[in-house]
């Protein structure tokens, strides 16, 4: 591995690059914190993608397009006289200093709830009016569950055991089915949802994170029905024209590669 002299080193050598692209690359020079936004979220789930595949090389490489973008950002704001790179790098070790106050002060902690808990706790002091707002209003709404679900419980508002948000679940299935026998569509839709909130929080209990749960699920059908739909063309034969048995044929093998 690289020494902490070869590491600062590369990052100079990516200010360095930055400043030279931002002088001369037309389309380097176009661009502003706006333009970049959509570009950033996409890096962001590209490498959310990596992650999932567990594939360290790509992990790598997306890691550098989202470095890229943070010294982008501050690059542009520098011009701007408003803050650079290393406002940017203090800002965040002056925060992880401060909330570390069992690291670097008096305080005493027994455990990652305590931390958690006491997180919460300075951030309220530090001026936030609620724990709850650090989650982004434009985050996909399983996330944004997750992070409301964790937010609260780290200032102990959650339930005790597991099988208390199990039995959560059930009675929200249940309000769900009633309002689905009633045909009452917009008390479905809440109730549907309520159903996916209980879960969102059972996942929690028994430490599975719900996003990452259902993508490797998107990604598993996925593989799966691409395999059914390469299998059929190579026989010659036509989804569409196929009955759902003879589908289920080729379903049920792709699950001897897609597990």
């Amino acid at each position: 591995m690289n020494t902490r002299k070869q590491q600062l080193a590369a990052f100079n050598r990516l200010l360095d690059i930055m400043d030279e692209l931002r002088e001369q690359c037309p389309w380097d020079k176009k661009q502003t914190l706006e333009s970049l936004r959509h570009l950033t979220i996409e890096e962001t789930y590209e490498l959310a993608d990596a992650i999932l595949d567990n594939d360290l090389q790509e992990i790598k490489k997306e890691l550098g397009d989202v470095l890229l973008h943070i010294v982008f950002y501050a690059k542009i704001a520098s011009e701007k006289k408003s803050f650079d790179i290393a406002d940017v790098a203090n800002s965040i070790c002056d925060k992880l200093v401060s909330r570390h106050p069992h690291i670097y002060g008096e305080i005493k902690v027994k455990s990652e709830e305590d931390v958690k808990r006491n997180w919460e706790q300075l951030k309220l002091k530090e001026g936030k009016k609620s724990v709850l707002e650090g989650v982004p209003k434009s985050l996909p709404a399983v996330v944004k569950a997750s992070r409301i679900q964790e937010k609260v419980a780290g200032i102990g508002f959650d339930w005790e055991k597991p099988e208390q948000v199990w039995e959560k679940v059930q009675e929200e299935l249940g309000e769900l089915n009633e309002e689905i026998k009633a045909g009452n569509k917009e008390n479905i839709e809440k109730e549907f949802g309520d159903v996916l909130f209980s879960m969102i929080n059972y996942a929690r209990f028994i430490d599975v994170n719900p996003e990452n749960a259902l993508e490797r699920t998107n990604k598993k059908f996925v593989n799966r029905f691409q395999y059914l739909e390469k299998t059929a063309k190579k026989e010659g034969k036509i989804l569409s024209d196929m009955s759902l048995t003879e589908m289920d044929v080729y379903w049920e093998k792709s699950k001897e590669f897609f597990k």
